[in-house]
């Protein structure tokens, strides 16, 4: 019996629906539900079942009416499926069949409010966004996820890289400085190679690192250029650093790079040339009149000197120029995009022989592989060429004679050892030995990261994220025979290398779910690191002139040296994420780790961390108030750990080969460092409060108040020669920092044409040593800032100068004595050594910390022109100006220059003379220049970081010329600074660890650099 054949069907589809006549016109009978249709075939048993994504599209304008590109579109919920605006603010975004029931549209975009729509029946959407005056709406990558700021729990600052642009600098720290409130920038040299140090809420550690953690693109480390920088978040409390463990006691910058948008590929350009200057401040040397007046009265000379007047300052600096030219491509399609990259950056320093050269290549690909795996692979390759400054060529330059001349009469640099009228004490010219010397170097660092994220079902998401990195080095230093520097070992050659590879993993689960008015998120993570590094290096000498190879060199000027290490850390965590009715949030985890750097009795240590926050403005009493549109409080608490900075064979016991341990002229080790199988972490207690208040929509402010303690502090405490070792490394003592920060961002005007937009932020913190190990009240006693109980780590302890005794002209110091009964009392003595003992030494009360740092913008928009200006200041900290010793010695030193004196200042000249200055004496007034509170100075500064005037071509004259985007500015950088400190530049490093926080000490100057640019798409 013959099987009969299926009887077609007919059925008439809901309006807007083609999908089932399409099926009929096949000549398919159909079988109708909800989420499928069943088309069985002609002599076939079974049906096929085909998926029915739906695809919507739309199109996103600003509040003028005017398309966004790049804003994200996503599905709430589920961030692994999402499209981006074209450059018509246009997108097509597929959705998978099984999340078309209750799907929510997502639009997000920097600077604007997101905004959500539910899908319903919906297939096109025309979305306007608003840009948001704070940055409460805006979304940021915390400790694994992503979450809106007005969400957090915690303390938070973004940057993004509009505001990352307006300093020319191809280093990170240079361009955060003075844009987040608690994060000090600090340097001390204007050096291209140089980066600056970057600080968050104060330093607390003794011999550990202060650096804070870097994450790019979700991992721990890795490379990559200023230019492709999208956003920059800075965590500062725990409850935002706290799922990264060990590392994150000095904060965390997590570095986020441009992504491909979908659409046209875009292809732009940008551009920046320009020149620097060093600055000179208040800091003026004197000419060769200047100082023949000025030792007239104690060393006189003969007024031939006079024939010749050298300006060593502007023979060691030049004008220095400025290149950045960047090329890139972004686009593709609705599931897979691209941004491409290649950037060159040139600074020539402001001293001769001096400069910087970068090569930046980065390729960021992302691709929706299926509707629930999404894959991402980044790739940055970088170069560098670093040719240092001469330290020689900044001595000599505050320190040559004015009457010594730089060239002869053939316009050949002198060698002053050879010249037989050099009247400097040092008989060098920096000119002659910067043709034969050099010291430079060179680096390649390749990064690659290989993303996938799965969504396992509609509530849970598969992540791995893994990165290897290789990084080689290569560097240089030499003194030809011919110069100064070189001419006792008759040519003198370093040549050093290095390896480092990295190999990251980081695992995580995710777990999300709304029910009610419930939300929930779990996260968890394992994470394995291991790091390999080796170097060698090796010094010869007796070379002949010109040959720079080590092959030619004659003997061993050191010993060549060799090192090996390899350090692994291994971390576990877990966080649960609760909130309420969007009102009550919950936050907390838990994080365990291992390192190899610690002991094998302490390698692995546990912390928590928890937070919350309460949205009083989603509160009924509060909702809808026009006045206070917003308003939150913040809570966190936790534990971090600080494993930054210290050897990788800190708890092991360690040999040192040397000629000291030699026998019978074989070589030796000895004992160097004893073992500590206890060492371990050190570990950060801290508690946060904050607030964030939002006015009108208009005026946002956000303050927070901390306390951070650092206990089992990292130390290299030296040991006495009676115990075989000359070091150790404990856990000893505590530090508090605490303070208080704030933001404040308004919106004066807004308009059509017109806009007007204030930054402010400020910080305040406060240090204090609260204990040392064994007793001890005081580490590095007999140092200019000893770390000791009861005081600011960063507070002065040295002799105090009493000024100048107007009777005589002579220097005077306190000189602390006690009685018989413990009584103290101070006198005035001009004896230095009766100043500088142990009982006479005092803290000053005076620190390198400032009071308080911050910074100023204001930007302002007219139709297509935009101006800005950035102020960054400090204030209330104090430099020890340790290049006084050199000009500005009282006669101590009469072959070299003095500084003019600063404004305020002056010389005694006769009995009653009240002055700043001693009376000027060959050979020196009875140490008047030696180390006392005579050269400290008040370190504060405002500075104008930046002035920017830009502006775009109109839309009406782009379209004709085939360009999307044509804009063009003007700027200059560090154009202005107000100080009363006495040098070129008040800016210092503010940093404990290397007992150089405050100095000021030969200083490279910053730069004022004034740029043009053009950047062009199409």
């Amino acid at each position: 019996m013959k099987k009969p054949k299926p009887k077609p069907t007919m059925w008439f589809p809901r309006k807007g629906s083609l999908r089932y006549p399409l099926a009929m016109m096949i000549g398919m009978s159909l079988i109708h539900s909800p989420q499928s249709i069943a088309l069985p075939f002609a002599n076939h048993a079974t049906a096929e079942v085909i998926r029915l994504d739906r695809t919507v599209t739309g199109k996103v304008k600003d509040e003028n009416g005017e398309p966004l590109v790049g804003v994200t579109v996503t599905i709430k919920g589920n961030n692994a499926i999402g499209a981006s605006t074209d450059l018509n603010g246009d997108f097509s975004l597929i959705i998978p069949e099984n999340l078309i029931s209750n799907a929510t549209l997502v639009f997000s975009y920097i600077g604007y409010a997101p905004v959500e729509a539910a899908l319903g029946e919906q297939n096109t959407f025309d979305i306007a966004l608003t840009s948001a005056s704070n940055q409460l709406e805006q979304v940021v990558v915390v400790g694994y996820s992503a979450k809106k700021v007005k969400y957090l729990s915690s303390s938070v600052s973004t940057i993004n890289n509009e505001k990352l642009r307006d300093v020319t600098s191809n280093e990170l720290p240079n361009l955060l400085q003075g844009k987040a409130p608690g994060v000090v920038v600090s340097s001390a040299s204007g050096d291209p190679t140089s980066a600056g140090r970057i600080l968050i809420r104060g330093a607390g550690t003794i011999s550990a690192g202060t650096s804070p953690l870097i994450v790019v693109d979700g991992n721990i480390g890795g490379s990559y250029n200023p230019v492709d920088v999208e956003s920059i978040t800075v965590l500062k409390d725990v409850a935002a650093t706290g799922l990264y463990g060990s590392r994150a006691a000095n904060g965390v910058i997590i570095v986020n790079t441009k992504m491909g948008k979908a659409g046209k590929t875009q292809i732009s350009f940008a551009n920046t040339m320009g020149f620097a200057q060093a600055t000179t401040g208040n800091f003026r040397l004197m000419n060769s009149q200047q100082l023949y007046d000025f030792q007239s009265t104690f060393y006189p000379r003969e007024a031939s000197v006079l024939q010749t007047n050298t300006n060593w300052w502007n023979e060691a600096f030049r004008t220095g120029f400025v290149n950045n030219h960047t090329i890139s491509a972004s686009g593709g399609s609705e599931r897979t995009t691209f941004y491409i990259s290649a950037n060159y950056y040139k600074e020539q320093g402001t001293q001769i022989e001096n400069d910087k050269t970068g090569y930046n290549f980065r390729a960021n690909l992302q691709s929706q592989l299926t509707n629930r795996l999404t894959a991402k692979v980044l790739f940055n390759g970088t170069f560098n060429k670093d040719n240092y400054a001469n330290s020689n060529t900044l001595y000599d330059a505050y320190n040559n004679l004015p009457f010594d001349p730089a060239y002869d009469a053939d316009g050949q640099p002198i060698d002053g050892r050879t010249y037989p009228n050099w009247l400097g004490r040092d008989r060098e010219s920096f000119l002659h030995s910067v043709q034969y010397n050099y010291s430079k170097a060179q680096s390649l660092n390749v990064t690659t990261d290989v993303n996938l994220d799965y969504e396992l079902t509609d509530k849970i998401t598969l992540s791995s994220y893994n990165r290897i990195n290789f990084g080689n080095g290569l560097s240089a230093s030499y003194n030809d025979k011919r110069t100064k520097q070189g001419g006792a070992n008759s040519g003198e050659l370093y040549n050093g290398t290095s390896y480092s590879s990295r190999l990251l993993t980081s695992n995580r689960i995710r777990y999300s779910e709304d029910f009610g008015k419930h939300g929930l998120t779990v996260l968890g993570v394992a994470e394995a690191e291991t790091t390999y590094s080796s170097s060698t290096s090796a010094a010869g000498k007796g070379l002949p002139p010109g040959r720079d190879v080590m092959s030619v060199a004659t003997d061993i000027l050191t010993n060549p040296t060799g090192l090996n290490e390899q350090v692994g850390f291994r971390k576990f965590l877990g966080q649960a994420d609760y909130n309420y009715d969007n009102k009550y949030f919950l936050v907390g985890s838990f994080v365990n780790e291992f390192s190899s750097l610690f002991g094998k009795n302490n390698s692995t240590a546990n912390f928590y961390q928890l937070g919350a926050s309460w949205i009083l403005s989603n509160e009924e009493f509060l909702k809808n108030n026009k006045t206070l549109t917003f308003a939150k409080l913040r809570a966190s608490n936790g534990t971090v750990g600080n494993a930054d900075g210290i050897s990788n064979f800190a708890s092991l016991g360690l040999y040192t080969i040397s000629s000291d341990a030699s026998y019978s002229g074989l070589p030796g080790a000895a004992p160097s460092q004893k073992g500590n199988p206890d060492l371990t972490w050190e570990k950060i207690k801290s508690s946060n409060v904050g607030f964030d208040l939002s006015f009108f929509n208009r005026i946002d402010l956000v303050v927070d108040a901390y306390v951070k303690e650092a206990s089992e502090l990292l130390y290299r405490k030296p040991l006495a020669a009676t115990t075989g070792y000359s070091y150790v490394w404990v856990n000893a003592g505590s530090i508090r920092n605490k303070g208080i920060e704030f933001s404040l961002t308004s919106t004066n005007i807004k308009g059509k044409d017109f806009n007007w937009e204030t930054n402010l932020n400020m910080a305040f913190n406060r240090n204090k040593v609260l204990e040392l190990s064994d007793g001890s009240t005081v580490f590095n006693s007999g140092a200019r800032q000893p770390i000791a109980v009861g005081h600011n780590m960063d507070e002065y302890n040295l002799p105090i100068w009493a000024g100048v005794n107007p009777e005589n002209g002579d220097p005077q110091w306190e000189k602390v004595v006690k009685d018989a009964n413990g009584n103290v009392t101070k006198e005035l003595t001009s004896t230095y050594n009766q100043a500088q003992t142990a009982d006479s030494r005092q803290f000053a009360g005076k620190t390198a910390a400032p009071k308080f740092t911050g910074g100023l913008s204001n930007t302002v928009t007219y139709k297509n022109f935009t101006v800005s200006a950035f102020f960054n200041f400090v204030y209330g900290n104090w430099v020890y100006n340790e290049s006084r010793v050199y000009f500005d010695n009282d006669g101590l030193y009469e072959s070299y220059n003095q500084m003019v004196l600063a404004k305020g200042w002056s010389r005694w000249e006769k009995p009653g003379d009240v002055v700043t200055h001693p009376k000027p004496i060959v050979g020196g007034n009875k140490d008047s220049n030696q180390s006392s509170s005579r050269y400290l100075e008040d370190g504060s500064y405002i500075r104008l970081r930046n002035v920017r005037v830009g502006y775009s071509l109109p839309d009406n004259l782009l379209g004709k010329n085939g360009f999307s985007r044509v804009s063009v500015f003007v700027s200059g950088d560090n154009l202005w600074t107000g100080t009363k400190f006495s040098g070129p530049d008040p800016e210092v490093t503010l940093s404990q660890v290397d007992l150089s926080s405050g100095l000021s000490s030969l200083r490279y100057p910053i730069s004022k650099k004034y740029l043009i640019g053009i950047n062009f798409s199409f």
